[in-house]
């Protein structure tokens, strides 16, 4: 019946989410604020026709939050769906092979900025909804919380959360926003990485110079960033600033040896990426660098000319972001103030710098002996045929464990997407079986959580 449901409807599913993916609901940058209050817009309209009773456009000091909820009986449990409907900026729009707000279907992927992160992951609880409403299958309250400052921080989010308890009380949030290893071998993500986002500005002489007059004897803050940013990392690559790894939770052999289990294919890996070889800290696998161990990469770099042709010029100015991935037990606003310190204490006497903050957020682990746990595993067996494998997820959802400090609330994470979407990157897709195989996983959850 549900098969049957998504598969008649299909067309009328993709349509509708293309129509979404083509507002530029960018959160970074302030000429996208229509863009994003249009695509909550569009949330608000859709989830009304899905069936739910109440649908509000919760205003905050930046985007509004959509909310919506479908009570069937007080008395029953509650679900209540997180997602976000903000995406990542384009840039840079030259490597895109199509325009990313234009999205096209082809070879059965979807390719739009937002086509993974978010905004199909989120249409495919919509969509869910909207079958079991149709159905007749919908067995307990369900509640939908979908944010426009994810990829910004969620800081609005946040103040939402705690001044509306009563209104989120649920017993489970669900969030679809993270990756299965394969259809061949679906996984639900057990844990997340942290995040502490700063950007660094080097400033040396007080105008740009001309390079073949001052070159060699004033210090070009660029040749001084790159330097401060290489001693970051030593050459077992890890992180050298003094107690960054103080917090680090150590895991045991066999955590370690479960992790390692996954299906990871190191030779296709490198082939997807077009790399000769993995790097990353001395002594651990691809697998744990990027679920269990903390890492230090620079976003962006900037500085002197970079237009067409040449200019010789020793610029007064640089500039870099860099993010950090935090594991538990660290916290992102102590990280944030040991990498402050620590970068001010190497700034060498002939430049200046000045270090500003943007947002982070904690690691999370999610429990596996949960009744939540326990019904999204069965939901995946009976779409996918096979239980689904833990696995850590390299990304930040910072939410997460907000919502157990505030809510009390564990988190299933239960994502569709690949790793090898794009996702910030140019080119995002995602897959059309995904997406229609998402629905039916979904309602199968709830299905096994009601009961």
């Amino acid at each position: 019946m549900v098969k049957e449901y998504i598969a008649s409807n299909k067309d009328r599913f993709l349509a509708e989410l293309m129509e979404w993916l083509r507002i530029p609901s960018v959160s970074a940058d302030s000429r996208n604020k229509q863009d994003v209050r249009k695509a909550a817009e569009f949330l608000v309209t859709k989830l009304k026709e899905a069936g739910a009773d109440k649908v509000e456009l919760c205003e905050t000091l930046g985007h509004p939050i959509v909310f919506a909820e479908k009570t069937i009986n007080p008395s029953l449990p509650t679900v209540l769906v997180y997602g976000h409907y903000d995406v990542q900026p384009p840039d840079p729009l030259a490597l895109w092979n199509s325009p990313p707000f234009e999205p096209v279907i082809k070879d059965d992927k979807i390719y739009a900025r937002g086509a993974c992160d978010d905004k199909g992951q989120v249409y495919m609880h919509i969509k869910a909804f909207e079958a079991m409403m149709k159905l007749g299958l919908l067995h307990c309250n369900v509640k939908f919380m979908v944010e426009g400052e994810e990829e910004v921080g969620s800081d609005n989010l946040g103040i939402f959360v705690k001044e509306n308890k009563a209104k989120l009380k649920a017993d489970i949030i669900l969030i679809s926003d993270t990756a299965l290893i394969s259809l061949d071998n679906p996984s639900i993500t057990t844990g997340l990485r942290g995040l502490s986002y700063l950007e660094v500005e080097v400033t040396g002489p007080n105008r740009d110079l001309h390079s073949g007059v001052y070159g060699g004897a004033v210090a070009n803050p660029i040749n001084i960033l790159c330097a401060m940013i290489a001693s970051l990392q030593d050459e077992d690559g890890r992180i050298t600033i003094p107690g960054f790894y103080d917090r680090v939770a150590a895991l045991s052999s066999d955590e370690r040896a479960a992790i390692n289990k996954a299906p990871f294919d190191l030779k296709k890996y490198k082939a997807e990426l077009g790399i000769e070889d993995v790097k990353g800290e001395k002594g651990y696998t691809t697998l744990e660098r990027t679920g269990i161990r903390p890492a230090l990469d620079v976003n962006g770099i900037w500085g002197g000319y970079t237009g067409e042709g040449a200019k010789t010029v020793l610029p007064a100015k640089a500039s870099a972001k860099i993010s950090m991935r935090l594991v538990p037990d660290q916290i992102s606003t102590e990280i944030t103030e040991l990498f402050i310190k620590h970068f001010e204490s190497i700034t060498p006497k002939y430049v200046k710098v000045k270090v500003t903050t943007h947002h982070g957020g904690e690691p999370a682990v999610t429990p596996t002996n949960s009744v939540s746990y326990k019904a999204a595993a069965k939901a995946f067996v009976e779409v996918f045929g096979k239980a689904p494998i833990p696995t850590r997820d390299g990304g930040s959802i910072p939410i997460v464990a907000l919502f157990k400090k505030e809510l009390g609330l564990d988190t299933v994470l239960m994502g569709f997407g690949f790793d090898s979407d794009a996702i910030h990157s140019p080119n995002e897709h995602y897959g059309v079986k995904n997406f229609t195989l998402g629905i039916e996983t979904i309602v199968a959850f709830f299905k096994n959580f009601a009961g």
